[in-house]
């Protein structure tokens, strides 16, 4: 009689370990899988840039452009001496549109709270009175346009307030403009290399052996006629159904 089966002390073979249940094992990458796919869509969202700032300097009617866009109707203006929010819906989807102060202590302020949200600029040029101020209109135009925040940014430059006789049309304010830029990039670039801390925030912008003009800037910039007083703003609302 063969004795090797029932005997004493004998060890069975263990069971095979491909037999073990998996299932908690793929629950569990499951899960993890889910949260971080949440936790990116929840980070994208809020970083995520949806923001047209609104600018320009005082009296430029940036607030009437506003009104018109926002509330439909024209509305009595005033120097804003606090940003103006509001939601615009377009073809391409939700916008908030940021009206930030034209008034030289405030604009910078509220330039680097929102720049790092906008997707696009629009910047408000008062046609009628720009030859001369251009120096402060250059000025600010070249801060936003070398800021490293908005260097990919569309830009759209408003010739505001087309109406009006004595009105400049976007061709020569644009010659005003790159001629003045111009002068404005020595300054600055002379600032920056005695200024080494500076150099971090700003583009040089465009060429360094050319005289400036906004064809060598890397983001899209467009000049445009319209008046706010008439509603003539079909440039704008093209540039902002395109976002």
């Amino acid at each position: 009689m063969d004795g090797s089966a029932g005997t004493p002390g004998s060890k069975r073979s263990p069971a095979p370990e491909g037999d073990l249940d998996q299932t908690p094992i793929f629950l569990a990458v499951l899960v993890v899988l889910i949260t971080l796919m949440l936790l990116y869509v929840w980070k994208k969202k809020r970083t995520a840039r949806s923001d047209v700032l609104l600018m320009g300097l005082c009296d430029s009617g940036k607030t009437l452009l506003f009104s018109h866009l926002i509330l439909d109707d024209e509305k009595e203006t005033f120097t804003s001496i606090k940003e103006n929010l509001g939601y615009l819906t377009t073809s391409s989807g939700e916008l908030r549109l940021v009206d930030v102060p034209g008034h030289e202590r405030l604009r910078g302020k509220f330039f680097d709270q929102y720049k790092n949200l906008s997707k696009a600029i629009v910047f408000v040029i008062d046609s009628v009175t720009v030859q001369k101020d251009i120096r402060d209109v250059a000025d600010f135009l070249y801060t936003i346009l070398a800021d490293k925040a908005t260097t990919n940014l569309p830009v759209i430059i408003l010739c505001n307030k087309q109406d009006e006789t004595l009105a400049k049309g976007e061709g020569v304010i644009k010659s005003l403009l790159e001629k003045e830029i111009n002068l404005v990039r020595q300054t600055r670039t002379s600032q920056l290399q005695s200024v080494d801390a500076n150099s971090a925030d700003a583009v040089f912008l465009g060429k360094s052996d050319k005289d400036f003009e906004f064809g060598q800037l890397s983001q899209k910039v467009k000049l445009v006629a319209c008046s706010a007083k008439e509603c003539q703003l079909d440039d704008l609302n093209a540039f902002l159904d395109s976002l």
